[in-house]
């Protein structure tokens, strides 16, 4: 009896253990999916802030690739302008045309002797202008042997024989001969070469085509070539200004069918055009460079460092530029944020994997009568748990949510349903429907489904009617796989962009508001000038956003262009509107009221350098202007933009004393100063936009007759 007794009672401890075991089995079970999937989750968040910080420097880099690219293109177009401006030489193209009618000789050419000196003297001249000459090389006694120059330009006939030149001319070979030999009526450049000087040297010719002939290719009588050493020009356009970056490198590359060229010197001390390496290198950054002009990749340079990569292709010359940077230098803050995240949060989940282990390891140990306490005890200790992982995602600012396939929330942070006015409870397992209401909830749902069966993350914006108010949200909707025990879900980090946005709005508001009061000001004053300063922020808009430039510079051109005629304000009024002619007194008080526009705006804050355009507004091109005499590229784009736009309309709107001039006209007139007052690139976009955009019929209204000025 006592031995059945012992028996059950062995049974039953066997029981329990066997119960115990199994619930420590499963226990294990659930620990292990919920700690996987944190460390998933984990890494997912930490992936996609890596991904962004990488697009942030895809933007940056391409800023500076473009920078770049531009300097060495318009560097391009001032060797190629030197040759043609010779090759139209009325001059050179009379005697080439003397030349070519006495096939050749010489002597059949009136004052031949004279006008030779002549043209070496405008080639001699041209090439010590534009850059085309070098030391020569040889002795400098008399001796056997010939000094040999590097640089020059010459003039050649139709079988390329150099009939002018200067005198470091070196002499053309056959690649020379072959390139002019295929380029019959056709201007170009020579492509980089090591020179007789052992240095980089490019080429660049135009066609001379006889007086008065139709300049079709079978008419060419000739050709000018310049040939020119590179170094001190071409590379130092490559140096970005106010760099700081240790290891950033821009790198002018080339391909032919198994290598890619490198042409320009190298950060490791490699002369220019001294190193190949082959197109099939793996992961070889140069090589993606030009087999993907325009990418942007994480690859290995020439030195086998891995560095981001981003490339831009010339349009001229078959030339790549490589921007590229180490990611150790590039990414080192953003490693050591996304370290220090990944460290805390991992550590979380470790120390919640502890406690959950430690209290189901305890609770085994106990008697079977205690397994409701130990039950109780260990949902307890997972609730602590859970609350634990819970407060380290409240610190971010932003809501986090979880949301699964079938529309419901899985998931939520204290920012995401407090914001809602709900509890946790109220947010988690709940129909985004019900929390949120259809009709938001159908555009949250509906790229949930997207990002779910594409499996690629998206970022969206929407609004939500919260306490009456709408409020608008940037999501980033990021898919996390499928696991055994759980279906795909996506996860959703929003930020509450509203304080921004109505920021912004507000301030655009008064501004334009307080913009509007002061043109009406200036034109009540200046009734022969109305609507002036409002049609040439409009064209301006226009030229700006044909040329494609950024939203601060657009916005920077409109509003420079409305208060540019604000100085008119301190003007006496009878100046203003007389019809008369001006002393040189008057028209300088008048024009000088822009520079006075400038200082009365000196302490508004605007977003981009609407002062400085101002300023620079009758700066020219050519250094010619006022007040600062700044040339070329020394003048703010926005500056060179409006000065364009505000002779446009001062020629083509009409005036009670006087018609306005034809768009043609005017276009034409723009177009002969080039150069000298204006920027080349600016008024081509002004005649693009007029011929190409709709400019004529929009503008159409600036010719008629005011019905009242005066």
């Amino acid at each position: 009896m006592g031995g059945t007794k012992l028996r059950g009672h062995s049974d039953k401890v066997e029981r329990a253990g066997a119960a115990g075991t199994r619930t420590v089995f499963s226990a294990a079970i659930v620990l292990s999916v919920l700690a996987v999937f944190g460390v998933f989750v984990v890494f997912q968040f930490v992936d996609t802030e890596r991904q962004r910080d990488l697009r942030a420097w895809q933007v940056r880099m391409g800023i500076v690739a473009d920078s770049r690219l531009g300097a060495v293109e318009e560097w391009l177009e001032r060797q190629r302008a030197q040759v043609r401006d010779l090759a139209d030489n009325a001059s050179l193209q009379l005697y080439m045309t003397e030349l070519s009618l006495a096939a050749g000789d010489p002597d059949l050419v009136t004052k031949e002797p004279a006008q030779r000196t002549y043209l070496r003297n405008l080639l001699t001249a041209r090439a010590e202008v534009g850059g085309f000459t070098a030391p020569i090389h040889g002795p400098e006694i008399d001796a056997n042997v010939s000094r040999q120059g590097v640089a020059g330009i010459a003039l050649v006939d139709s079988d390329g024989r150099a009939i002018v030149a200067t005198e470091a001319m070196p002499p053309l070979n056959d690649e020379h001969m072959a390139i002019l030999s295929n380029a019959q009526g056709k201007a170009g450049v020579i492509d980089l070469y090591v020179g007789l000087g052992g240095q980089p040297t490019i080429g660049v010719y135009a066609p001379v085509f006889g007086v008065q002939s139709d300049r079709l290719p079978t008419q060419q009588i000739g050709m000018v070539v310049g040939l020119k050493e590179v170094p001190t020009e071409l590379y130092p356009l490559l140096e970005q200004p106010g760099a700081i970056d240790e290891t950033a490198e821009i790198i002018l590359l080339r391909a032919t069918e198994t290598v890619v060229e490198y042409l320009s010197p190298l950060a490791d001390g490699t002369s220019p055009m001294k190193r190949e390496m082959a197109l099939d290198t793996l992961d070889l950054a140069a090589a993606f460079a030009v087999n993907s002009p325009g990418g942007f990749g994480v690859m290995s340079d020439y030195r086998g460092t891995e560095v981001l990569t981003l490339s831009r292709a010339n349009a001229a010359v078959p030339w790549v530029l490589m921007y590229k940077i180490d990611t150790a230098e590039a990414l080192a803050e953003t490693n050591a944020r996304l370290g220090r995240l990944l460290t805390v949060l991992l550590l979380a989940i470790g120390a919640v994997a502890i406690a959950l282990v430690a209290a189901w390891w305890q609770g085994t140990s106990r008697r079977a009568t205690e397994a409701a306490t130990r039950a109780e005890d260990m949902a307890k200790k997972f609730e602590e748990g859970r609350n634990f992982l819970q407060s380290v995602t409240e610190s971010q600012p932003n809501a986090m949510t979880i949301i699964g396939s079938d529309g419901s929330y899985q998931w939520a942070n204290r920012e995401a349903w407090s914001s809602l006015g709900l509890t946790l409870d109220q947010v988690v397992g709940k129909p985004v429907a019900t929390v949120i209401g259809p009709v938001p909830a159908k555009k949250i749902t509906s790229v949930v489904d997207e990002v779910l069966d594409h499996g690629a993350p998206r970022v969206t914006t929407h609004t939500e009617d919260r306490a009456e108010k709408t409020h608008t949200f940037q999501s980033e909707f990021i898919p996390l796989p499928a696991t055994e025990e759980a279906s795909a879900r996506v996860l959703v980090i929003s930020q509450d962009v509203t304080p921004t946005l109505e920021e912004r709005e507000k301030r655009e508001r008064i501004m334009n508001q307080l913009i509007s009061t002061l043109v009406r000001v200036v034109d009540r004053r200046d009734p022969h000038a109305s609507n002036h300063s409002g049609r040439v922020a409009e064209v301006a808009k226009a030229i700006a956003e044909d040329m494609e430039l950024g939203q601060v510079e657009v916005e920077t051109v409109e509003i420079a262009g409305q208060l540019m005629n604000l100085g008119k304000i301190l003007v006496p009024q009878d100046l203003l509107t007389r019809t008369g002619k001006l002393t040189e007194a008057e028209l300088k008080q008048v024009r000088g009221s822009i520079l006075t526009s400038a200082e009365m705006l000196e302490g508004v804050e605007f977003e981009g350098p609407v002062v400085e355009t101002l300023r620079q507004l009758q700066e020219h091109w050519d250094g010619g202007g006022t007040p600062a005499g700044l040339k070329g590229e020394e003048i703010l784009i926005t500056g060179r933009i409006v000065a364009v736009a505000n002779a446009f309309v001062a020629m083509v709107s009409s005036r009670s004393f006087r018609p306005g001039a034809s768009f043609d006209d005017a276009l034409e007139r723009l177009l002969s100063l080039m150069g000298k007052d204006f920027d080349r690139r600016v008024v081509l976009a002004l005649a693009h936009y007029l011929d190409n955009q709709g400019g004529r019929k929009a503008w159409a209204h600036y010719g008629d007759q005011p019905v009242e000025d005066s």
